[in-house]
């Protein structure tokens, strides 16, 4: 991964030092509350429902044992005991007190992470696969374009006080996008043209939220070296021509639908074409300089499935059902990719307390180079465990609450914090996803009906990511009383085509929900083709038929 050099750490320390003196002088009434709102902001401090929440950088879902265990202190020194992982691969702190604040940021530097423009109107935290740099079936390891993006937008003086904040994630591998970018300000996909030459397909003005939209090719193919240059130019444009009047409105989708994307094309390449010569256009040297910073680890040689791992498998049904949801093949012979899935039975989704994070840098340590990612899926990634190690390490994983065999079932769900703590919530999110956790504890049905994204938000700023659940459920608020709007058939990409959810009805209560999903689950249970998922089953069986389930027919 990415290491600071002296450079990268005096400009950390210093926005550390910058930001304590702003909360002394914020405390001591020299610095008015309006005027304070900014500036914690960009130091990643909301002000939620009970508490302020710290939201913590964690780049493109790289970090390493060290800096986990650092996070662990942070959850137990000033928090309740735990952290919540986002869908933008991020740390949620959801109690720390103002005051801790400056603090909790000055040791985080000393592992080099920061909580720098997770928040606010700028470029937030670019993101990517979590397999990046261990799979065979990605064309490169996206990793290093994150960190040069990384590096390019963090305190770019003109992108600080943007229209609203601006997302971008990259991907890598062609058919499959765990990234998400199809709803992203701007997706950045790796490819190479017909002679072979590496370079980028861009997407933008995809979003959720209020309008949820996909985004739009504006560049079939950008030249490797014009990665900066064309980012620049487009979200020059955004800043420039983007709504201030109405927050609702702000957001690049809503300039690109306005615009049209030919619209949007001309104006970006225009500014591209002013810009593109220009010192940000990236250089071999550059690239080569980023890049030699996420070069594999010393893999030793090994085989695939050796003796311990075929006869553990053998012996232990458990163990070999965990193989065959959570761990993945890896791109090194006799090496695997394994997730640990932060979804158990009576634990908000995303959550760890600070004893699994100390647990979990121990077993990165022992398993994987101290190497760990945290995911889209809000689970943690060990990617380079030896294939001979599994059984153990599921054994010690398993101890901790972290080996349930669920990655890509049911109850692997998405889910914001919801109603419990954000102030900008309709409802809670958290009850419902433990209402359907024990609605559907049941493993065996979980694997009969195959993998399915099932989303959570309390919200229409959608952080849950509902509208691309293949199941999304969305809380609403009715004259003060909590609702949830239940959405079919949207798809972040990751299983084929990107989609956004169809809403199936009027809006139901909490106690509700399960009793829907399960008849939603019914129907596709007995209309499946041999072998169809969920999604195709839908899209087949079509909307109105599960609506008619659901509801009953009209009359």
């Amino acid at each position: 991964m990415y290491q600071y050099d002296e450079y990268d750490q005096q400009i950390l320390n210093e926005r550390v030092a910058q930001f304590k003196q702003q909360t002394e002088r914020y405390f001591a009434g020299e610095i008015a509350e309006d005027e304070f709102l900014p500036l914690r902001l960009q130091n990643g401090i909301y002000v939620q429902r009970y508490a302020p929440m710290l939201r913590v950088a964690i780049p493109y879902g790289t970090l390493n044992s060290k800096q986990l265990r650092a996070l662990a202190k942070v959850a137990r020194d000033y928090d309740k005991g735990y952290g919540h992982f986002s869908t933008r691969q991020n740390i949620q702190f959801n109690w720390p007190e103002l005051k801790d604040c400056p603090q909790i940021l000055a040791e985080l530097a000393e592992v080099q992470m920061h909580a720098v423009q997770t928040s606010g109107n700028c470029i937030r935290n670019t993101t990517t696969d979590e397999y990046a740099g261990v799979i065979a079936e990605e064309l490169v390891d996206p990793r290093p374009y994150c960190e040069i993006i990384r590096q390019w937008s963090t305190f770019h003086p003109e992108f600080a006080f943007l229209p609203r904040k601006f997302k971008i994630a990259v991907n890598a591998v062609e058919g499959s996008d765990r990234a998400a970018t199809f709803v992203h300000d701007i997706g950045v996909h790796i490819i190479r043209n017909e002679a072979g030459e590496l370079g980028y397909r861009i997407l933008i003005g995809g979003g959720l939220g209020r309008t949820p939209i996909l985004g739009e090719v504006i560049r079939d193919f950008l030249p490797e070296q014009d990665l900066l240059t064309y980012l620049e130019a487009a979200i020059r444009v955004y800043n420039q021509f983007g709504r201030r009047d109405n927050k609702y409105k702000a957001r690049i989708k809503i300039l690109t639908k306005a615009l049209g994307i030919e619209r949007m094309k001309e104006l970006v390449e225009a500014e591209w074409d002013r810009i593109k010569d220009s010192a940000t256009r990236l250089t071999q040297v550059e690239l080569d300089r980023v890049k030699q910073h996420f070069i594999d680890p010393e893999y030793a040689a090994l085989e695939n499935n050796p003796a311990e791992l075929v006869n553990a498998k053998a012996e232990n049904p458990a163990f070999a059902r965990w193989l065959e949801r959570n761990v993945r093949e890896h791109k090194q012979a006799g090496y695997a990719v394994v997730t640990l899935t932060l979804k158990q039975k009576g634990t908000a989704p995303g959550d760890v307390t600070d004893a699994q994070m100390d647990a979990v840098a121990d077993l990165s340590d022992q398993f994987s180079f101290g190497d760990l990612r945290s995911t889209h899926q809000q689970n943690l990634v060990l990617p380079n465990v030896e294939q001979r190690q599994l059984f153990t390490l599921w054994q010690q994983a398993k101890a901790l609450g972290l080996a349930t065999p669920s990655l890509g079932l049911l109850t692997d769900m998405i889910c914001c914090p919801g109603g419990d703590f954000c102030a900008l919530a309709n409802a809670k999110s958290i009850p419902v996803a433990e209402d359907l956790q024990v609605r559907f504890d049941d493993i065996d049905f979980q694997y009969d009906i195959g993998e399915i994204d099932l989303n959570i938000s309390g919200c229409m700023n959608a952080c849950g990511h509902h509208h691309i659940g293949n199941i999304g459920i969305l809380g609403v608020d009715k004259k003060g009383e909590e609702f949830y709007q239940v959405s079919l058939g949207g798809n972040s990409g990751g299983r084929g085509a990107a989609s956004i959810g169809k809403i199936l009805g009027p809006s139901f209560s909490r106690a509700q929900v399960p009793d829907v999903i399960a008849k939603v689950l019914q129907l596709y249970v007995e209309k499946r083709i041999d072998g169809e998922s969920f999604l195709e089953s839908y899209k087949r069986i079509g909307h109105d038929t599960f609506k008619e389930t659901v509801y009953g027919k009209a009359d």
